[in-house]
């Protein structure tokens, strides 16, 4: 799902003003040192272009810096002191020919390999899962990935080429690598909103590289839940007398969307539902900390303003795209054991949907692991309890672990 804020839009706009302001210095320069008198306003002007392009420059300089530092920070003990045997890198990997980035994070690295498919399409959560699970750290090598088309991989592939057969084919492709480089004959896996439809995806086409999967915030059928999305943003709006959101609702229209605008349309009812779980008392922890992510070291900044770029534009391709599937009918046979962490309070991805799956899908080992003080992210809204869960579910898999 998407996440837009305040903060989000600011950031495009600060980088429009930098590449307008820079436009305008390099204009100023021609305009100044083309062969005119020297007169006092010309020389004004000269000295205010070599300002501006000075300022650019240190700009410019800034944006390569920030991207070539960043990092994750190492794996420390109470002393500050790194963990013999930890791993904790900020890796470039080629996929199927695309340059992708991933994090890996472990106290041991000969623990078992545990891959994170984060929630958009579009969306980057290394930071984010770096704060809220590192616990998670202590018993498995981390891995999180920025798929194509989002943070530090946006420009992996060309937004407008970018597939489900994309995201399958990278996500097998980095399975292959973490299994060879760890030596383990196969990984867990672990997927967020979207990402728990493409774990689903992964675990059908290649079961033999996967323990179990682990679903949260799961995904059913797309087009329903736009459905029954934008029927209880407009149920709660009429509770409230939210005219404005009601409204804009009506002017939609029902989803799903198609054309150019989906993000935007989207976001009328998502950002809605979102404020409404935010506000929400039985639920803890709530919501995402933007601030706090879109800031971490391992994005320099033009990866800040990928971040939103890909919530944006990548979304805006890629889910028109998701529409015609339902795992209930599609992918109702899996190889491979089967967990869904949900939220009591979610009605951002309707965990009735879920519910029926369950009913319907035949596979090793299925279950639903039900959070009562949570929303759309469990592992964000009951975090102590999630990473407790996803150790002894994964450990009952593969005890020797």
């Amino acid at each position: 799902m998407i996440q837009t804020t305040g903060f989000l839009i600011l950031t495009l706009l600060a980088a429009a003003a930098l590449a307008a302001m820079l436009i305008f210095g390099l204009q100023v320069l021609v305009a100044c040192w083309r062969k005119k008198p020297q007169t006092k306003q010309v020389a004004h002007l000269k000295r205010a272009a070599q300002c501006l392009a000075a300022v650019c420059v240190v700009n410019l300089a800034l944006v390569v810096f920030t991207q070539l530092t960043a990092s994750t920070p190492p794996i420390t003990d109470e002393n500050g002191k790194t963990i013999k045997n930890s791993i904790a890198e900020l890796k470039e990997v080629e996929l199927n020919g695309r340059r992708q980035w991933i994090s890996i994070r472990g106290w041991d690295k000969n623990k078992p390999v545990l891959l994170f498919l984060a929630g958009g399409p579009g969306g980057t959560q290394m930071a984010a899962v770096r704060h809220e699970l590192s616990e998670l750290e202590k018993y498995f090598v981390v891995v999180n990935w920025d798929q194509p088309g989002s943070g530090k991989s946006y420009g992996a592939e060309k937004i407008d080429k970018i597939t489900v057969q994309t995201y399958m084919d990278d996500g097998y492709a980095l399975t292959e690598y973490l299994k060879e480089r760890f030596a383990q004959e196969k990984i867990y896996l672990m997927g967020e909103s979207w990402g728990s439809a493409l774990g689903i995806f992964l675990i059908k086409a290649f079961p033999q590289s996967y323990h179990a999967f682990i679903g949260t915030g799961q995904m059913i059928d797309f087009s329903e839940t736009e459905r029954l999305d934008y029927q209880k943003a407009m149920e709660i709006a009429h509770e409230k007398g939210d005219e404005k959101v009601i409204e804009k609702l009506k002017k939609n229209g029902m989803p799903p969307y198609y054309g150019d605008n989906i993000t935007w349309k989207s976001a009328v009812y998502l950002n809605y539902l979102s404020a409404y779980m935010a506000s929400n008392p039985a639920i803890d922890n709530p919501g995402y900390n933007t601030l706090r992510d879109i800031g971490a070291s391992e994005y320099g900044l033009v990866d800040k303003i990928n971040y939103v770029r890909g919530i944006i534009n990548t979304f805006n391709n890629v889910y028109q795209q998701l529409y015609e599937i339902d795992l209930r009918t599609d992918y109702n046979k899996l190889e491979v054991p089967v967990y869904f962490f949900l939220g009591r309070h979610d009605v951002n991805a309707p965990t009735v949907l879920v519910e029926e799956y369950l009913q319907v899908l035949q596979a090793p080992e299925k279950d639903i692991i039900w959070f009562e003080h949570s929303g759309h992210s469990p592992w964000i809204n009951e975090r102590d309890r999630f990473v407790e869960q996803v150790i002894s579910t994964f450990l009952a898999i593969n005890p020797e672990a």
